[in-house]
């Protein structure tokens, strides 16, 4: 996950960015009125940093764009950006969906701001994203990359991240490419105490296979355990073989 420290920063100014981009029309039709507050409301784990959406990781480009924006009295006539932050962690650690939901409410009877940044996570963001349609509030976030968010569900939600969904095109194109059209093994860790990235990862992939009649094999393994990886490769080599898999 370290990989993400830098690669956070810019998407997150582009989802501020964005929202701003909306917000201008808006602002520009009272260019004689007091100066007015724009509010965002942030919610993302706080501390934990293994979700690669949490505030250390993208909270300074947050305030770097706020501080950009404010600075340049053109893009925003008359008014002030700003933010409120809640976190979405709970003592555990997790970023938690009953948590995010109270927050967004909290954020939401609090502040009424105009768009919400975050959550940072699948989980999390689900509940939230509901929150925001019915409140017809824009929701900008990174986090919500699982297939169930291109439904039409959510139509609150700009995704500025990368999705799952897209990610299971592009295996697809890799096995159209190699003419790989019958069968394909699937394996991933899943602790299911945790946001299930690779969990959701996969499930872009099986949609998209699944979408053309590949026959799939799934395996699933826990990090946290131990885990034996020659069992695992030997299973796929029997499996790929039509053999029944080694006990």
């Amino acid at each position: 996950m370290a990989g993400w420290n830098q690669g956070a920063a810019l998407p997150l100014v582009l989802m501020v960015l964005l929202v701003l981009l909306d917000l201008q029309r808006v602002a520009g039709r009272s260019p004689h009125e007091t100066q007015k507050n724009i509010t965002l409301a942030v919610i993302m784990p706080q501390n934990n940093t293994n979700y690669p959406w949490a505030w250390p990781r993208v909270g300074p480009a947050l305030e770097r764009a706020v501080r950009t924006v404010n600075a340049d009295a053109s893009l925003l006539p008359d008014h002030v950006l700003i933010y409120h932050f809640n976190s979405s962690e709970d003592k555990g650690g997790v970023c938690s969906e009953s948590l995010a939901a109270l927050m967004a409410v909290d954020l939401k009877l609090t502040y009424d701001p105009w768009a919400f940044i975050g959550p940072g996570c699948s989980y999390a963001s689900s509940p939230v994203g509901l929150f925001t349609t019915h409140w017809d509030v824009p929701m900008v976030t990174a986090g919500a990359s699982a297939v169930a968010f291109d439904g039409g569900v959510y139509p609150s939600i700009t995704n500025t991240g990368p999705t799952h969904k897209k990610l299971g095109k592009f295996a697809l194109r890799i096995c159209e490419h190699f003419g790989w059209r019958e069968h394909v093994m699937l394996i991933f860790s899943d602790k299911k105490d945790d946001d299930r990235p690779c969990y959701f990862a996969v499930e872009g992939l099986h949609a998209e296979l699944e979408s053309i009649n590949i026959t799939l094999e799934e395996r699933v393994f826990a990090e946290n355990k131990p885990v034996n990886y020659s069992q695992i490769i030997l299973n796929i080599q029997n499996d790929g073989r039509g053999e029944s898999p080694s006990t």
